[in-house]
């Protein structure tokens, strides 16, 4: 099975099958098959309540995540699901007071059968799809599938530095990212590494070019400009430009040995959006190793992804 965030299963024919009928139900408890569907409203108890078409469909607050029912995750992982998409395997059907069927699911098994047939097989330097579920000052979580999560820490993010994960993603934005680390079932991620080389990022500028680009920061020696995720240049002081601000830039002078972009502010541009997209330089599912730095450059900067188990 193809383990994806939740949501990605939720509108394909073959799920759509399986939630519409109470044979599709029992056909996918039958063959252990993983289904999504909406969860709409979370009870006094903490159980989550799924609507599906054909059922009540009912996860109890033991089976809404890995770890609630030893105490090891809290509550808001279930509270947090509701209106969105859950996944779930169906565990019991039965006659409910109402006259329909009532069906008991569990999300803890979908994302146990996800962790011992995916998460713990990822090694160092796979390259993996994830889903942005929420931003912290450190970071941001994803979803690597079935609502399992990871970290990408803020300083993985890419090489030219941002304050806050909110000035480069945006939750449930669908990205791809690196497995730095895979330990005790503990998945952290790195992303800067598909982002692209000193190299490959300066070769779609040139001196000589007006540009736009991103404030990052403003020093007592220069202004940081991103003009890339993965390229920033060193601007001239301006008293009038702070951090956060879009400006247009005039290359003056591109120096790979040093890894510099030498820039002047043009003009300030405050009502100009923000992309969040983004070019991913690589389309491999894996890499061992990832250099940053020209090879003609003094300073050597890289990613070597290796095993710790």
């Amino acid at each position: 099975m193809n383990y994806k965030p939740e949501g990605c299963l939720f509108r394909t024919a073959e799920n759509q099958k399986y939630i519409s009928s109470v044979d599709g139900l029992t056909e996918a408890m039958e063959k252990g098959i993983i289904l999504e569907a909406r969860a709409a409203v979370c009870d006094n108890s903490h159980n989550l309540i799924v609507d599906l078409p054909c059922a009540d469909g009912i996860i109890r607050r033991e089976n809404g995540a890995v770890g609630i029912a030893e105490g090891v995750t809290r509550d808001i992982a279930v509270i947090s699901r509701v209106n969105k998409i859950v996944c779930f395997k169906v565990i019991g059907l039965s006659s409910g007071e109402n006259g329909r069927i009532k069906a008991e699911l569990s999300r803890t098994a979908a994302q146990r059968q996800c962790i011992s047939e995916y998460c713990d097989k990822l090694s160092a330097g796979d390259v993996i799809d994830a889903r942005i579920t929420h931003l912290e000052q450190f970071g941001c979580f994803v979803d690597i599938g079935c609502g399992i999560p990871s970290l990408i820490p803020i300083d993985s993010i890419s090489v030219s530095r941002i304050a806050h994960p909110d000035q480069r993603f945006s939750a449930g934005q669908f990205i791809r990212a690196v497995v730095r680390s895979n330990e005790d079932s503990r998945i952290c991620l790195t992303h800067k590494e598909l982002l692209g080389t000193w190299e490959e990022n300066s070769e779609s500028f040139r001196a000589g070019e007006t540009v736009s680009g991103i404030v990052r920061s403003v020093e007592n020696y220069g202004i940081f400009v991103e003009l890339a995720p993965n390229l920033a240049g060193l601007a001239e002081l301006r008293s009038d430009v702070k951090a956060g601000q879009s400006v247009s830039v005039y290359i003056k002078a591109i120096i790979p040995n040093k890894m510099k972009v030498k820039l002047v502010i043009v003009d300030i541009c405050d009502d100009c959006e923000i992309s969040r997209d983004f070019r991913y330089f690589t389309d491999a599912r894996h890499i061992d190793r990832w250099t940053y730095s020209p090879e003609n450059s003094g300073k050597i900067i890289e990613t070597v992804f290796q095993d710790q188990r």
